[in-house]
């Protein structure tokens, strides 16, 4: 009784993976997307200044992590010049005409901001 359970069991092992094989997938691999990859991929290599956190400032030195925590919190923008209506120094305006390049700006995503906190996004070294 033993070894026939053990057959059937295997022939619908069997038969399960050739239907698999053989059937072709209801939904193709193009289909799927993901939304943070699709945010990533609008944004190119530039600073999302709707969708970053403070530690993608890191790279501009003299924006993290102060200046980099007014721009996170003074969201969501519109456009890249935005930033400038903001409560800034002479000196954090400065940096920003020197960064802004490498800003962009896209509608926000909950997809790239997990629990709306962009400040400590739990990434650490």
């Amino acid at each position: 009784m033993k070894r026939l359970l053990s057959w059937l069991t295997g022939l619908v092992v069997i038969g399960g993976l050739l239907i698999g094989l053989l059937v072709p997938p209801s939904v193709s691999a193009a289909e799927i997307r993901n939304v943070a990859d699709d945010k990533l991929a609008e944004r190119g290599d530039k600073v999302d200044l709707n969708n970053s956190s403070v530690r993608r400032f890191q790279q501009f030195p003299g924006m993290y992590p102060t200046f980099a925590g007014k721009i996170v919190l003074g969201g969501p923008y519109e456009n890249v010049d935005d930033v400038l209506d903001l409560d800034l120094s002479e000196r954090q305006k400065e940096l920003f005409e020197k960064y802004r390049d490498n800003f962009v700006v896209t509608a926000p995503s909950i997809a790239l901001n997990e629990g709306f906190d962009r400040i400590n996004d739990g990434q650490y070294r």
